[in-house]
């Protein structure tokens, strides 16, 4: 039995946001079934348990891109997630050899909530990054360094990194992507999140003195002598993630010593202190496997974001699960997306007049795409 949608959608979101989730749920599920497969609703891993359970995908953002943009039929996706996590769905859904097999028809990205956003992404802007090129073309040979970028950051610093010789990538393939930028020169420019620049390159053998931070607010060479950034290897961005970052060494030290026998197992965005001491370290994708394959009984003390954990604890009674401080720390900004914002952005979308949309230009989209396609070649 089909279920009827909603005839008369707004643009306003305070009629959604006093509706219940159950009325949410039947009316989001009444538009999935309106647009069927032309639809794809993209819910990242640290999503509120109430939008995964609606999601038709789930993964990490450069995961959830590809299966979405692989799909023949999609022409919709509402990407649950964060704002650089949608445009690189834009670009990977619409790059020009789909768009050729789709006769030119664009998929519509959407993003029910534009403020979510990501600290770590904001920590560096396009201009601050253009600046710090132009710093260090006065000491260093820029053609002697590849800007790398991390898939969390605004497309227009991939592009940065296309136009430059650069390259994007993940926490699960950054020690291969620098391994292939230094085929290519002698240095790194590595950002935004220098937590995983400096775990990636520390565990590759290269010592952490060869690793200045550069401060975008320091005028003064980000912060650094003339000789420090001539002697260096990897110049990492001063970014971080502010959930990954809470985590401290003392969190570890406390349950090794309350739990005999836990594994401590985090995310290689959490800062040195962290990572040299955890028992494993890997990518979102990473974590889950290891919780998925571990036997019965298997004590976890969990470094990143506190949905996932507690998603990973329900998931997995078998296993005793625990998340690695004790202080509450989420992803507020993907908290924002709620089934209220879902629902109004997809109720619109039905009604074609989508709001929030996710489009980023051709330009953007066509360097942003050759650091990407870079990335993808890197085994």
């Amino acid at each position: 039995m089909s279920i009827a949608i909603d005839p008369t959608p707004t643009y306003e979101l305070a009629p959604y946001k006093s509706l219940e989730n159950d009325e949410l749920a039947r009316r989001i599920n009444a538009v999935r079934e309106s647009l069927g497969p032309k639809l794809l609703i993209l819910g990242h891993h640290y999503q509120q348990d109430e939008v995964i359970a609606l999601s038709d995908l789930r993964g990490d953002s450069y995961q959830l891109s590809q299966m979405a943009a692989s799909s023949s039929d999609c022409r919709y996706i509402a990407f649950c997630g964060v704002h650089f996590m949608a445009e690189t769905a834009d670009i990977l859904a619409n790059r020009p050899e789909k768009l050729t097999e789709r006769a030119g028809e664009r998929v519509t990205v959407v993003l029910p909530d534009m403020a979510a956003g990501c600290s770590m992404a904001d920590m560096a802007a396009i201009e601050q990054v253009e600046a710090a090129w132009d710093d260090l073309g006065e000491v260093i040979d820029t053609d002697d360094i590849t800007p790398v970028t991390y898939i969390n950051s605004a497309a227009s610093l991939k592009a940065f990194c296309g136009k430059h010789g650069g390259i994007v990538c993940t926490s699960s393939n950054a020690a291969a992507v620098l391994e292939w930028s230094f085929q290519r020169t002698s240095r790194v420019l590595f950002f935004p999140d220098q937590h995983l620049g400096r775990n990636t390159a520390l565990k590759m053998g290269i010592a952490n003195d060869r690793m200045p931070v550069w401060n975008p607010h320091d005028d003064d060479f980000g912060g650094n002598t003339e000789q420090v950034l001539e002697a260096s290897k990897v110049i990492l961005w001063q970014g971080h993630c502010s959930v990954h970052q809470m985590f401290r060494p003392e969190h570890v030290h406390q349950l090794r010593e309350k739990t005999p026998g836990i594994k401590i197992l985090v995310h290689p965005e959490c800062p040195r202190e962290v990572n040299d001491i955890a028992d494993l370290s890997g990518s979102t994708g990473y974590i889950i496997r290891q919780v998925e394959a571990a036997p019965a009984g298997t004590k976890w003390a969990i470094g990143t974001e506190l949905h996932l954990v507690n998603r990973l604890k329900a998931e997995h009674p078998e296993q005793e699960i625990h998340f690695l401080s004790p202080v509450i720390c989420m992803c507020a900004t993907m908290y924002r997306i709620d089934l209220a914002h879902l629902c109004w952005s997809l109720e619109n979308l039905a009604a074609g007049t989508p709001i929030n949309v996710i489009d980023v230009d051709r330009e953007t989209s066509k360097w942003s795409l050759i650091a990407l396609e870079r990335m993808l070649e890197v085994k």
